[in-house]
Protein backbone atom coordinates (compact mmCIF):
# COMPACT_ATOMS: atom_id res chain seq x y z
CA UNK A 1 0.00 0.00 0.00
CA UNK A 2 1.48 3.65 -0.80
CA UNK A 3 2.38 5.21 2.06
CA UNK A 4 0.96 8.83 2.89
CA UNK A 5 4.11 10.39 2.03
CA UNK A 6 3.90 9.12 -1.65
CA UNK A 7 0.18 10.36 -2.22
CA UNK A 8 -0.08 12.48 -5.08
CA UNK A 9 -3.96 12.67 -5.86
CA UNK A 10 -6.08 13.77 -8.85
CA UNK A 11 -9.14 15.37 -8.71
CA UNK A 12 -11.20 14.42 -11.67
CA UNK A 13 -14.43 17.18 -12.26
CA UNK A 14 -13.67 20.92 -10.73
CA UNK A 15 -17.38 22.11 -9.81
CA UNK A 16 -19.29 22.69 -6.71
CA UNK A 17 -17.52 19.16 -5.76
CA UNK A 18 -14.32 18.48 -6.77
CA UNK A 19 -12.90 21.93 -6.75
CA UNK A 20 -13.41 22.35 -2.66
CA UNK A 21 -11.88 19.08 -2.10
CA UNK A 22 -9.08 19.72 -4.27
CA UNK A 23 -8.35 22.93 -2.72
CA UNK A 24 -8.47 21.55 1.09
CA UNK A 25 -6.13 18.54 -0.35
CA UNK A 26 -3.84 21.09 -2.17
CA UNK A 27 -3.18 23.03 1.40
CA UNK A 28 -1.45 18.76 2.52
CA UNK A 29 -0.30 17.04 -0.35
CA UNK A 30 0.38 17.76 -3.96
CA UNK A 31 -2.96 17.64 -6.03
CA UNK A 32 -3.61 17.75 -9.83
CA UNK A 33 -7.43 19.44 -10.21
CA UNK A 34 -8.82 18.06 -13.92
CA UNK A 35 -11.70 19.24 -15.87
CA UNK A 36 -12.15 18.59 -19.29
CA UNK A 37 -13.25 22.28 -19.71
CA UNK A 38 -10.36 24.65 -20.19
CA UNK A 39 -12.07 27.67 -19.90
CA UNK A 40 -12.90 26.26 -16.10
CA UNK A 41 -8.96 25.76 -15.60
CA UNK A 42 -8.08 29.01 -17.23
CA UNK A 43 -10.84 30.68 -14.88
CA UNK A 44 -9.31 28.74 -12.14
CA UNK A 45 -5.46 29.23 -12.74
CA UNK A 46 -6.52 33.27 -13.06
CA UNK A 47 -7.66 32.58 -9.41
CA UNK A 48 -11.38 32.58 -9.53
CA UNK A 49 -14.41 30.86 -8.97
CA UNK A 50 -17.59 31.30 -10.86
CA UNK A 51 -19.41 28.92 -8.41
CA UNK A 52 -18.59 31.19 -5.30
CA UNK A 53 -17.73 28.34 -3.55
CA UNK A 54 -13.67 28.92 -2.84
CA UNK A 55 -12.51 32.17 -2.70
CA UNK A 56 -10.09 33.94 -4.07
CA UNK A 57 -7.44 33.45 -0.84
CA UNK A 58 -8.56 30.20 -0.52
CA UNK A 59 -7.44 29.12 -4.07
CA UNK A 60 -3.91 31.36 -3.23
CA UNK A 61 -3.51 28.76 0.38
CA UNK A 62 -3.32 25.75 -1.66
CA UNK A 63 -0.15 26.24 -2.24
CA UNK A 64 0.07 21.95 -3.91
CA UNK A 65 -2.62 22.57 -6.27
CA UNK A 66 -2.21 22.65 -10.38
CA UNK A 67 -4.86 22.40 -12.41
CA UNK A 68 -4.73 21.00 -15.87
CA UNK A 69 -7.25 19.90 -18.70
CA UNK A 70 -4.33 17.51 -19.88
CA UNK A 71 -4.87 14.18 -19.65
CA UNK A 72 -1.17 13.61 -19.85
CA UNK A 73 -0.72 15.57 -16.53
CA UNK A 74 -2.59 12.35 -14.23
CA UNK A 75 0.05 10.11 -15.42
CA UNK A 76 2.27 10.91 -12.10
CA UNK A 77 -0.99 10.71 -9.57
CA UNK A 78 -1.38 8.09 -7.77
CA UNK A 79 -4.87 8.68 -5.91
CA UNK A 80 -7.74 9.45 -8.30
CA UNK A 81 -10.99 10.97 -6.92
CA UNK A 82 -14.25 11.10 -9.36
CA UNK A 83 -16.52 14.04 -8.72
CA UNK A 84 -18.17 14.71 -12.28
CA UNK A 85 -21.66 15.25 -12.09
CA UNK A 86 -24.26 12.30 -12.29
CA UNK A 87 -28.02 13.94 -13.61
CA UNK A 88 -31.25 11.90 -14.46
CA UNK A 89 -31.79 12.27 -18.46
CA UNK A 90 -35.70 13.33 -19.50
CA UNK A 91 -37.21 10.17 -18.80
CA UNK A 92 -35.87 10.06 -15.12
CA UNK A 93 -33.47 7.31 -15.34
CA UNK A 94 -29.71 7.51 -14.10
CA UNK A 95 -27.25 9.07 -17.12
CA UNK A 96 -24.03 7.64 -15.95
CA UNK A 97 -22.68 8.64 -19.13
CA UNK A 98 -20.32 11.83 -17.29
CA UNK A 99 -19.47 9.10 -14.69
CA UNK A 100 -18.14 6.38 -17.58
CA UNK A 101 -16.44 8.84 -19.31
CA UNK A 102 -14.19 9.78 -16.69
CA UNK A 103 -13.62 6.12 -15.87
CA UNK A 104 -12.46 5.94 -19.39
CA UNK A 105 -10.35 8.66 -18.67
CA UNK A 106 -8.71 7.12 -15.57
CA UNK A 107 -7.76 4.19 -17.19
CA UNK A 108 -5.82 5.47 -19.11
CA UNK A 109 -2.95 6.76 -16.94
CA UNK A 110 -4.26 4.37 -14.65
CA UNK A 111 -0.95 1.90 -12.94
CA UNK A 112 -0.70 -1.09 -10.58
CA UNK A 113 -0.84 0.21 -6.95
CA UNK A 114 -3.72 3.05 -8.18
CA UNK A 115 -6.29 3.26 -5.69
CA UNK A 116 -9.75 5.11 -8.01
CA UNK A 117 -12.63 6.79 -5.37
CA UNK A 118 -15.92 7.42 -6.41
CA UNK A 119 -18.07 10.78 -5.03
CA UNK A 120 -20.01 11.04 -7.57
CA UNK A 121 -24.06 10.23 -6.40
CA UNK A 122 -24.80 6.49 -7.27
CA UNK A 123 -27.17 3.58 -6.83
CA UNK A 124 -26.03 1.09 -4.45
CA UNK A 125 -23.71 -0.80 -6.61
CA UNK A 126 -23.07 1.34 -9.74
CA UNK A 127 -18.90 1.66 -8.57
CA UNK A 128 -18.21 -2.41 -8.86
CA UNK A 129 -20.75 -2.94 -11.31
CA UNK A 130 -20.24 -0.07 -14.12
CA UNK A 131 -16.89 1.76 -13.22
CA UNK A 132 -14.91 -1.45 -12.27
CA UNK A 133 -15.29 -2.82 -15.59
CA UNK A 134 -15.05 0.00 -17.78
CA UNK A 135 -11.54 0.76 -15.61
CA UNK A 136 -10.35 -2.86 -15.96
CA UNK A 137 -11.09 -2.84 -20.01
CA UNK A 138 -9.42 -0.15 -20.56
CA UNK A 139 -6.42 -0.07 -18.59
CA UNK A 140 -5.89 -3.98 -18.91
CA UNK A 141 -5.17 -4.48 -15.21
CA UNK A 142 -6.99 -6.33 -12.74
CA UNK A 143 -9.52 -5.21 -10.02
CA UNK A 144 -8.34 -5.60 -6.18
CA UNK A 145 -4.98 -7.05 -7.61
CA UNK A 146 -3.88 -4.13 -9.74
CA UNK A 147 -5.52 -1.49 -8.79
CA UNK A 148 -7.97 -0.51 -5.88
CA UNK A 149 -11.18 1.46 -5.31
CA UNK A 150 -13.40 3.06 -2.77
CA UNK A 151 -16.45 5.36 -2.32
CA UNK A 152 -17.02 8.62 -0.44
CA UNK A 153 -20.31 10.34 -0.93
CA UNK A 154 -19.46 14.09 -1.05
CA UNK A 155 -21.91 16.15 1.18
CA UNK A 156 -21.67 19.46 -0.33
CA UNK A 157 -24.17 22.14 0.63
CA UNK A 158 -23.83 24.35 -2.29
CA UNK A 159 -23.84 27.99 -1.50
CA UNK A 160 -23.72 27.09 2.76
CA UNK A 161 -20.72 28.77 3.97
CA UNK A 162 -21.00 27.33 7.50
CA UNK A 163 -20.68 23.55 6.46
CA UNK A 164 -17.69 23.43 4.65
CA UNK A 165 -15.40 20.16 3.36
CA UNK A 166 -13.63 20.09 6.41
CA UNK A 167 -16.41 20.26 9.15
CA UNK A 168 -18.72 17.92 7.75
CA UNK A 169 -18.30 14.46 8.39
CA UNK A 170 -17.11 12.11 5.72
CA UNK A 171 -18.37 8.37 5.00
CA UNK A 172 -15.31 6.97 3.40
CA UNK A 173 -15.24 2.80 1.93
CA UNK A 174 -12.65 0.88 -0.02
CA UNK A 175 -12.45 -2.13 -2.08
CA UNK A 176 -10.75 -4.31 0.52
CA UNK A 177 -10.32 -3.93 4.40
CA UNK A 178 -6.87 -2.67 3.95
CA UNK A 179 -7.99 0.35 1.40
CA UNK A 180 -10.86 1.03 3.01
CA UNK A 181 -8.14 1.97 5.74
CA UNK A 182 -5.98 4.06 3.24
CA UNK A 183 -8.64 6.20 1.88
CA UNK A 184 -9.89 6.24 5.09
CA UNK A 185 -6.63 7.89 6.67
CA UNK A 186 -6.45 10.15 3.24
CA UNK A 187 -9.57 11.39 3.69
CA UNK A 188 -8.31 12.44 7.83
CA UNK A 189 -5.86 14.46 6.37
CA UNK A 190 -8.46 17.15 5.67
CA UNK A 191 -11.64 16.23 7.84
CA UNK A 192 -11.56 18.35 11.02
CA UNK A 193 -15.06 16.50 11.16
CA UNK A 194 -13.77 13.57 11.25
CA UNK A 195 -14.92 9.99 9.09
CA UNK A 196 -16.90 7.37 9.35
CA UNK A 197 -15.26 4.03 7.54
CA UNK A 198 -18.78 2.13 6.19
CA UNK A 199 -18.52 -1.33 5.89
CA UNK A 200 -18.80 -1.97 2.29
CA UNK A 201 -18.69 0.25 -1.04
CA UNK A 202 -22.59 -0.66 -1.33
CA UNK A 203 -23.29 0.36 1.92
CA UNK A 204 -21.45 3.99 1.32
CA UNK A 205 -23.47 4.20 -2.06
CA UNK A 206 -26.60 3.56 -0.39
CA UNK A 207 -25.90 5.44 2.65
CA UNK A 208 -26.10 8.15 0.63
CA UNK A 209 -28.46 7.89 -2.13
CA UNK A 210 -30.93 7.69 1.39
CA UNK A 211 -29.85 10.52 2.71
CA UNK A 212 -31.55 12.88 0.01
CA UNK A 213 -34.43 10.48 -0.74
CA UNK A 214 -35.46 10.99 3.20
CA UNK A 215 -35.16 14.99 2.72
CA UNK A 216 -37.23 14.56 -0.96
CA UNK A 217 -40.03 12.33 1.04
CA UNK A 218 -40.41 14.41 4.01
CA UNK A 219 -40.61 17.68 2.02
CA UNK A 220 -43.27 15.68 0.22
CA UNK A 221 -45.26 15.44 2.78
CA UNK A 222 -45.29 19.17 3.55
CA UNK A 223 -45.84 19.72 0.26
CA UNK A 224 -49.33 17.78 0.39
CA UNK A 225 -50.21 18.78 3.66
CA UNK A 226 -49.71 22.53 2.63
CA UNK A 227 -52.44 21.69 -0.81
CA UNK A 228 -54.91 20.29 2.05
CA UNK A 229 -54.24 23.52 4.52
CA UNK A 230 -54.73 26.05 1.79
CA UNK A 231 -57.70 23.95 0.46
CA UNK A 232 -59.20 24.81 4.13
CA UNK A 233 -57.96 28.09 3.89
CA UNK A 234 -55.59 27.33 6.65
CA UNK A 235 -52.17 29.61 6.75
CA UNK A 236 -49.65 26.34 6.35
CA UNK A 237 -46.95 28.38 7.78
CA UNK A 238 -48.99 28.90 11.19
CA UNK A 239 -49.48 25.62 11.45
CA UNK A 240 -45.79 24.06 11.11
CA UNK A 241 -44.86 26.78 13.58
CA UNK A 242 -47.72 25.86 16.31
CA UNK A 243 -46.63 21.69 15.48
CA UNK A 244 -43.02 22.74 15.91
CA UNK A 245 -42.99 23.51 19.47
CA UNK A 246 -43.17 19.86 20.02
CA UNK A 247 -38.92 18.64 20.11
CA UNK A 248 -39.26 16.27 17.97
CA UNK A 249 -41.34 17.71 14.82
CA UNK A 250 -39.04 17.66 11.79
CA UNK A 251 -38.81 21.94 10.77
CA UNK A 252 -39.57 20.83 7.24
CA UNK A 253 -41.24 23.66 4.68
CA UNK A 254 -42.83 23.08 1.48
CA UNK A 255 -41.74 24.33 -1.57
CA UNK A 256 -39.66 23.34 -4.80
CA UNK A 257 -37.48 20.38 -4.41
CA UNK A 258 -34.54 21.02 -7.18
CA UNK A 259 -31.28 21.09 -7.76
CA UNK A 260 -28.25 18.80 -8.01
CA UNK A 261 -29.19 15.81 -4.81
CA UNK A 262 -32.87 16.20 -3.55
CA UNK A 263 -34.62 15.98 -6.72
CA UNK A 264 -32.41 13.71 -8.75
CA UNK A 265 -30.90 11.12 -6.14
CA UNK A 266 -34.51 8.76 -5.17
CA UNK A 267 -34.48 8.58 -9.09
CA UNK A 268 -31.39 6.64 -8.97
CA UNK A 269 -32.35 4.16 -5.69
CA UNK A 270 -35.53 3.76 -7.22
CA UNK A 271 -33.97 2.39 -10.84
CA UNK A 272 -31.98 -0.12 -9.31
CA UNK A 273 -35.02 -1.25 -6.83
CA UNK A 274 -36.68 -1.30 -9.75
CA UNK A 275 -34.15 -3.50 -11.72
CA UNK A 276 -34.09 -6.06 -8.86
CA UNK A 277 -38.21 -6.63 -9.06
CA UNK A 278 -39.47 -4.29 -6.35
CA UNK A 279 -41.61 -1.56 -7.09
CA UNK A 280 -40.87 1.35 -4.71
CA UNK A 281 -44.22 3.08 -3.67
CA UNK A 282 -43.19 5.95 -1.20
CA UNK A 283 -40.19 7.14 -2.63
CA UNK A 284 -42.07 7.39 -6.20
CA UNK A 285 -44.94 8.99 -4.64
CA UNK A 286 -42.71 11.33 -3.11
CA UNK A 287 -41.16 12.36 -6.41
CA UNK A 288 -45.10 12.61 -8.32
CA UNK A 289 -45.54 15.21 -5.73
CA UNK A 290 -42.60 17.04 -5.58
CA UNK A 291 -42.30 17.62 -9.15
CA UNK A 292 -46.15 18.59 -9.54
CA UNK A 293 -45.70 21.79 -7.48
CA UNK A 294 -44.23 23.92 -10.26
CA UNK A 295 -47.92 23.30 -12.16
CA UNK A 296 -49.58 24.01 -8.70
CA UNK A 297 -48.19 27.23 -7.77
CA UNK A 298 -49.29 28.59 -11.38
CA UNK A 299 -52.56 27.46 -10.59
CA UNK A 300 -52.79 29.32 -7.70
CA UNK A 301 -51.71 31.96 -9.32
CA UNK A 302 -53.44 32.23 -11.79
CA UNK A 303 -56.94 31.80 -9.38
CA UNK A 304 -55.82 34.67 -7.13
CA UNK A 305 -55.35 36.72 -10.34
CA UNK A 306 -59.12 36.18 -11.44
CA UNK A 307 -60.72 36.61 -8.39
CA UNK A 308 -58.85 39.99 -8.53
CA UNK A 309 -60.03 40.27 -11.52
CA UNK A 310 -56.60 40.61 -13.51
CA UNK A 311 -56.61 39.61 -17.57
CA UNK A 312 -54.58 36.10 -17.44
CA UNK A 313 -53.59 35.70 -21.29
CA UNK A 314 -51.50 38.31 -21.85
CA UNK A 315 -50.36 39.01 -18.17
CA UNK A 316 -47.09 40.02 -17.25
CA UNK A 317 -45.76 38.24 -13.87
CA UNK A 318 -41.98 38.83 -12.28
CA UNK A 319 -40.33 35.57 -11.07
CA UNK A 320 -37.61 36.65 -8.32
CA UNK A 321 -35.00 33.96 -8.27
CA UNK A 322 -33.78 31.25 -10.79
CA UNK A 323 -31.09 29.67 -8.88
CA UNK A 324 -32.61 26.46 -7.12
CA UNK A 325 -31.70 27.66 -3.50
CA UNK A 326 -30.81 30.64 -1.44
CA UNK A 327 -27.70 32.36 -2.23
CA UNK A 328 -26.26 30.68 -4.86
CA UNK A 329 -25.33 30.82 -8.57
CA UNK A 330 -26.23 27.74 -9.05
CA UNK A 331 -29.06 26.69 -11.29
CA UNK A 332 -28.70 22.87 -11.97
CA UNK A 333 -32.14 21.36 -12.12
CA UNK A 334 -33.66 24.44 -11.01
CA UNK A 335 -37.64 24.07 -10.47
CA UNK A 336 -38.13 27.53 -11.30
CA UNK A 337 -37.92 26.87 -14.84
CA UNK A 338 -41.31 24.72 -14.20
CA UNK A 339 -43.30 28.00 -12.94
CA UNK A 340 -41.87 30.34 -16.24
CA UNK A 341 -42.94 26.91 -18.40
CA UNK A 342 -46.48 26.43 -17.13
CA UNK A 343 -46.86 30.20 -17.09
CA UNK A 344 -46.30 30.34 -20.47
CA UNK A 345 -48.88 27.40 -20.76
CA UNK A 346 -51.49 30.52 -20.12
CA UNK A 347 -49.73 32.61 -22.67
CA UNK A 348 -48.56 34.82 -19.31
CA UNK A 349 -45.47 36.48 -20.11
CA UNK A 350 -42.58 35.72 -17.22
CA UNK A 351 -39.54 38.09 -17.09
CA UNK A 352 -36.76 36.40 -14.68
CA UNK A 353 -34.82 38.08 -12.39
CA UNK A 354 -31.92 36.88 -10.04
CA UNK A 355 -28.76 38.86 -9.67
CA UNK A 356 -26.71 35.88 -8.54
CA UNK A 357 -27.03 33.81 -11.84
CA UNK A 358 -25.08 34.14 -14.65
CA UNK A 359 -26.79 35.54 -17.46
CA UNK A 360 -25.18 33.67 -20.11
CA UNK A 361 -25.87 30.38 -18.12
CA UNK A 362 -29.37 30.62 -18.10
CA UNK A 363 -29.64 31.41 -21.83
CA UNK A 364 -27.54 28.10 -22.65
CA UNK A 365 -29.28 26.23 -19.93
CA UNK A 366 -33.23 26.99 -20.02
CA UNK A 367 -33.27 29.69 -23.15
CA UNK A 368 -34.18 32.16 -20.45
CA UNK A 369 -32.49 35.66 -20.90
CA UNK A 370 -33.41 37.20 -17.28
CA UNK A 371 -33.69 40.76 -17.16
CA UNK A 372 -30.94 42.71 -15.65
CA UNK A 373 -33.00 46.16 -14.50
CA UNK A 374 -36.27 45.92 -12.52
CA UNK A 375 -38.82 48.46 -13.13
CA UNK A 376 -41.65 49.36 -11.06
CA UNK A 377 -44.94 49.48 -12.23
CA UNK A 378 -44.25 46.58 -14.43
CA UNK A 379 -46.26 43.58 -13.36
CA UNK A 380 -49.71 42.11 -12.73
CA UNK A 381 -48.21 39.52 -10.25
CA UNK A 382 -45.29 39.10 -8.73
CA UNK A 383 -43.87 35.75 -7.59
CA UNK A 384 -41.11 36.13 -4.87
CA UNK A 385 -39.85 32.34 -5.92
CA UNK A 386 -35.79 32.44 -4.30
CA UNK A 387 -34.85 33.67 -0.73
CA UNK A 388 -32.11 36.02 -1.76
CA UNK A 389 -31.03 38.20 0.75
CA UNK A 390 -31.12 40.90 -1.70
CA UNK A 391 -34.85 40.01 -2.04
CA UNK A 392 -35.34 40.06 1.71
CA UNK A 393 -33.23 43.32 2.03
CA UNK A 394 -36.32 44.91 -0.46
CA UNK A 395 -39.06 43.96 1.62
CA UNK A 396 -42.78 44.21 0.97
CA UNK A 397 -42.80 47.71 -0.19
CA UNK A 398 -39.99 47.81 -2.63
CA UNK A 399 -41.03 44.17 -3.84
CA UNK A 400 -44.87 45.17 -4.26
CA UNK A 401 -43.57 48.81 -5.94
CA UNK A 402 -42.72 46.40 -9.21
CA UNK A 403 -45.97 45.41 -9.86
CA UNK A 404 -49.43 47.85 -11.12
CA UNK A 405 -51.49 49.09 -8.76
CA UNK A 406 -53.26 46.00 -8.71
CA UNK A 407 -51.60 42.93 -8.85
CA UNK A 408 -50.84 39.65 -6.95
CA UNK A 409 -47.75 39.26 -5.07
CA UNK A 410 -47.03 35.22 -4.10
CA UNK A 411 -44.51 34.71 -1.02
CA UNK A 412 -43.08 31.12 -2.09
CA UNK A 413 -40.39 31.09 0.63
CA UNK A 414 -42.00 32.58 3.64
CA UNK A 415 -39.52 35.66 2.89
CA UNK A 416 -42.41 38.52 4.49
CA UNK A 417 -44.80 38.34 6.94
CA UNK A 418 -48.39 36.96 6.19
CA UNK A 419 -50.31 40.09 5.85
CA UNK A 420 -47.68 41.22 3.16
CA UNK A 421 -47.81 38.98 0.23
CA UNK A 422 -51.69 37.58 -1.20
CA UNK A 423 -50.56 34.04 -1.51
CA UNK A 424 -48.17 32.27 0.80
CA UNK A 425 -47.41 28.09 -0.05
Amino acid sequence: MLQLSELKIAVIGLGYVGLPLAVEFGKKVPVVGFDIHQKRIDELRSGQDHTLEVSPEELVQSTHLTYSANLEDLKSCNFFIVTVPTPIDEFKQPDLTPLVKASESIAKVLQKGDIVVYESTVYPGATEEVCIPVLEKNSGLTFNQDFFAGYSPERINPGDKLHRVTNILKITSGSTPEVADYVDEVYNLIIEAGTHKATSIKVAEAAKVIENTQRDVNIALINELAVIFNKMGIDTEAVLQAAGTKWNFLPFRPGLVGGHCIGVDPYYLTHKAQAIGYHPEIILAGRRLNDAMGAYVVTQLVKAMIKKKIQVEGAKVLVLGLSFKENCPDIRNTKIIDIVNELQEYHIQADVYDPWVDAAEAQHEYNITPVQQLEQGQYDAVILAVAHDQFKTMGATEIRALGKPEHVLYDLKYVLDQSESDIRL
